[in-house]
């Protein structure tokens, strides 16, 4: 008896054997370029002779470059090129970008002069082609990186959702996929944060910089080698042409009237198995883009728009004593591990925990809104900002008391775990406004735009560096006035950093109320409207 089908495909794509190549590749990745992000701005200001607030400039418009090329290409994977070889080209080019970066520690000439801190007003600046070497180096990783975080969480679902076989397809396979994902990335993290750093400190910056670059180049075997096996489907309609698409078509139906969505389901245009049939109520006016005149034109045989163009579809540290014990002590770079395991601890609880026992004692399915989640963040940054302030004029008294104004490198007699309320409170904002900023995009965009809704929260934290680099420099241009000291200068004993997070935690608290305007202006979300169909018949309620 027959049990096997006749026409077995030997050569199977895609499926969970191509999962661990995905997440070695993205959490080798990670691992690599967080690596050099604690310490990079003691590289710039012992190494390149950088002042503090040009260091931290550079760092800055860094961030915003790797935080805004992941959404490009996303864009370019979904619409041109295909996320396999956006994917192959951020692992050359960020690993060409790490080799540049380690070759600056190498090469005498790729830097100025050494140069001791109490001269540093008379220290030798980094010439022009030393820091084009250095920029360039950034430049390419933040290009690579770019390409792989834009698609490849991504990829691995595609592989999921098109590989052969009946197991992949399942949803459990794919929530799994989703938490073994995540889980890497934060372990990655983790091990670049303590390790990487560790060697940096103790090594030098030789090995502590050419260890990221061998584990670059892991990261892009790891992808590499499972080439032949990857299901590589081809990019979709442009976006772009989408885009404009929509605003055409609307322009030309500008004299018809919008009726109510429940009235009229059947006039708007929708592909096979979209699972939006009627567009949103947000900016209605473009909705007049896929409303259906006359059938028999505006549809081809198969259900296809015959003219796209008229008709669319829905769709501190180091200062501080870092010891824990006589014998060892915490790098300063990695005291940014507290932030990581307090986001990673209280995902964990809060979904396995927290949620379960709350429906348990309400007798329904609770949680919190999305907007409830990114309100709640911000409000914990707005603490944490106070914390990091409080904790900045305790330490800066201890500093003059004990006579060390002049020595920015003296360590104080004073726990640097008194950065963990900071610390703490950051983590928790990243677990409610990132996570739920995330879930948001996901939810309110359509489903042809899943890479560019995961890139969207990168977009955010580009302009937040941006922003960032704008408040720094008009501090101190201001409170430099009149020769003055200023509140962030190169010595820190000597500044008021204090009054500095001071006044981004007033700034957090005023984009708090900005938020809740927002939240008003933008009315219900698509998740908020489901909820409340339930809450109707008495399936759901809010925390």
């Amino acid at each position: 008896m027959i049990t096997e089908p006749l026409l077995i495909n030997k050569n199977p794509k895609g499926g969970i054997r191509t999962l661990p190549f995905i997440i070695a590749n993205e959490a080798f990745e990670r691992m690599a370029s967080t690596g050099f992000m604690p310490n990079m701005i003691l590289y710039l200001c012992r190494e390149y002779n950088m002042k503090i607030t040009e260091g931290t400039n550079v760092l800055f418009f860094w961030s915003a470059a790797s935080n805004f090329l992941p959404i490009l290409g996303a864009f370019l994977a979904d619409s041109y090129v295909g996320r396999y070889a956006m994917i192959g080209f951020g692992c050359i080019t960020c690993l060409l970008g790490m080799v540049l970066l380690w070759l600056t520690t190498i090469l005498p000439h790729a830097r100025p002069l050494a140069c001791d801190y109490p001269l540093r007003d008379s220290c030798e600046s980094a010439t022009g082609s030393q820091l084009m070497l250095l920029y360039l180096a950034f430049g390419l990783m933040s290009l690579g990186g770019g390409g792989i975080r834009s698609s490849s969480l991504a990829f691995g679902a595609e592989q999921l959702e098109k590989g052969d076989g009946i197991k992949s397809k399942s949803e459990g396979a794919l929530k799994s996929y989703f938490s073994w994902y995540y889980v890497s990335v934060s372990a990655s993290s983790m091990v670049a944060v303590t390790f990487i750093v560790y060697i940096q400190d103790n090594l030098g910056w030789k090995m502590g910089f050419g260890i990221p670059a061998a584990i670059m180049l892991l990261s892009a075997l790891c992808f590499f080698l499972a080439s032949p096996f990857y299901v590589k489907s081809k990019a979709n309609t442009s976006l772009l042409s989408g885009l404009i698409q929509v605003l055409v078509a609307s322009y030309k139906n500008r004299h018809i009237k919008l009726s109510l969505p429940q009235a009229a389901e059947e006039r708007y245009h929708h592909r096979e198995g979209s699972v939006r049939l009627v567009p949103s109520e947000n900016l209605r006016c473009l909705n007049k883009a896929c409303i259906i005149k006359h059938p028999e034109q505006d549809l081809t045989l198969d259900g296809r728009a015959s003219d796209p163009w008229s008709l669319c579809t829905v769709d501190q540290a180091s200062s501080m004593d870092r010891h824990v014990s006589r014998n060892f002590e915490i790098p300063a770079a990695s005291f940014c591990i507290f932030t990581i395991i307090t986001l990673t601890l209280w995902v964990g609880f809060y979904d396995r925990i927290l949620l379960p026992l709350a429906s348990k004692i309400k007798g329904k399915p609770c949680q919190l809104s999305l907007k409830q989640r990114m309100g709640i963040g911000l409000l914990f940054s707005t603490a944490s900002m106070a914390a990091w302030a409080i904790t900045e004029t305790v330490r800066r008294r201890i500093a003059i008391d004990e006579g060390l104004s002049d020595d920015p490198r003296a360590v104080v007699q004073m726990s640097a775990m008194w950065l963990l309320p900071y610390l703490v409170l950051s983590g928790l904002a990243m677990a409610f406004n990132m996570i739920g900023q995330t879930e948001f995009y996901y939810s309110e965009l359509p489903k042809s735009m899943s890479s560019i809704a995961s890139a969207l929260l990168g977009v955010g934290l580009s302009a937040a560096s941006l922003v960032a680099s704008l408040i720094m420099n008009s501090v101190d241009g201001i409170t430099r006035s009149r020769g003055k000291q200023g509140w962030i200068p190169s010595n820190i004993n000597k500044g008021h950093y204090d009054h500095y997070f001071w006044l981004l935690s007033a700034l957090n608290m005023a984009n708090f109320v900005y938020f809740l305007a927002c939240c008003k202006a933008y009315g219900p979300c698509r998740v908020e409207v489901h909820k409340a169909l339930d809450d109707a018949d008495g399936m759901r309620e809010e925390c």
